[in-house]
């Protein structure tokens, strides 16, 4: 799919036929494009846009490049973070002359929010349109990264305030796991996303540094990566702590594990004594005077469940019951 944005005199026109693209165009979206797409791409550019194998490459130097004059800049971008399975998605950024091109092969959902922005900002040249597509996604990122906190937080609150002695009684630990390990996956790849928009913004910055744009793009790459390095900073703490309750929950899992064995051994261990008269008095042997007397029988059921209580109460009283 094409769609090509033109600055008109009532605000942007939006062309998907590839033959009407041409000169003026200010920003050139390729999603899934077909052969003809690209071909009109690279009419209007002079150059092939990269393949969806070269996009996927992770070397710096098949990222980040100049080409015939034109700017080609990949990063992840994080899809689908919603769902058990997120996906870094890279997405390439052509820059040349006043055309902004973006190609990619998911739908990240900074690009189906930021035409509207587009439309109202005004902007008349492809770096401002790159701008602000980077601080979409960086908002996007930000949004990602304040839902993995607030789900940390509400698993912790699960954790620790529960007051039960068998904690699985309220709450199942094995979901609360699986939990842990979905939203670390989305932090870890929002990270992987992060750390290559780090490097585009740096690759960018050195490159305007020829072009000399004016004040206000700087300031706002500037604030960009500020932006960030501060996401980049936040991450890390949030590993730490998905590290720290990951290690508490297994913690849980290996104390319930343990009460139960316990109960297993302290059972064992009080009818052992019940077991051991019980053997005792079912032996064949002919002289046993204890089979003579009329009161042998409830003696013996009293010895084995005296032998039976006095253990349990011994553990009771000792706190390990």
């Amino acid at each position: 799919m094409l769609k090509a944005y033109h600055r008109g005199p009532s605000g942007l026109i939006c062309l998907t036929d590839p033959a009407e693209v041409g000169d003026g165009a200010l920003w050139i979206d390729l999603f899934d494009p077909v052969p003809s797409e690209r071909e009109a791409v690279r009419r209007l550019l002079g150059l092939d846009p990269p393949t969806k194998a070269e996009m996927a490459e992770i070397e710096a130097s098949s990222r980040l490049y100049v080409e015939d004059g034109a700017m080609v800049m990949t990063a992840g971008v994080l899809v689908y973070a919603e769902s058990e399975r997120p996906v870094v998605t890279p997405v390439t950024f052509i820059l040349k002359g006043e055309c902004l091109v973006t190609l990619r092969h998911h739908d990240p959902l900074p690009f189906r929010t930021f035409v509207p922005r587009l439309d109202r900002s005004g902007s008349t040249i492809g770096l401002a349109v790159l701008l602000g597509l980077l601080e979409a996604v960086v908002d996007r990122s930000a949004d990602i990264l304040e839902r993995s906190m607030s789900d940390l937080d509400e698993l912790t609150e699960q954790v620790f305030s529960n007051k039960a002695v068998n904690p699985l009684k309220k709450f199942d630990l094995n979901a609360v796991l699986k939990r842990i390990g979905q939203v670390g996956d989305r932090v870890s790849k929002l990270r992987e996303s992060l750390s290559g928009l780090s490097r585009l913004m740096l690759f960018l910055a050195q490159a305007m540094e020829e072009t000399k744009p004016s004040k206000d793009i700087r300031a706002r790459l500037k604030t960009l990566q500020r932006d960030v390095k501060s996401l980049t900073d936040q991450d890390s703490f949030v590993t730490a702590r998905i590290s720290f309750l990951l290690d508490a929950t297994l913690g849980l899992i290996s104390i319930e594990q343990n009460a139960i064995i316990k109960i297993f051994s302290v059972a064992a261990t009080a009818f052992l004594p019940p077991t051991l008269i019980a053997s005792i008095y079912g032996m064949n042997f002919h002289h046993m005077p204890e089979l003579d007397w009329k009161l042998g029988y409830p003696i013996a059921i009293m010895l084995m469940v005296l032998s039976a209580i006095l253990p349990l109460w011994y553990f009771r009283r000792r706190g390990w019951l």
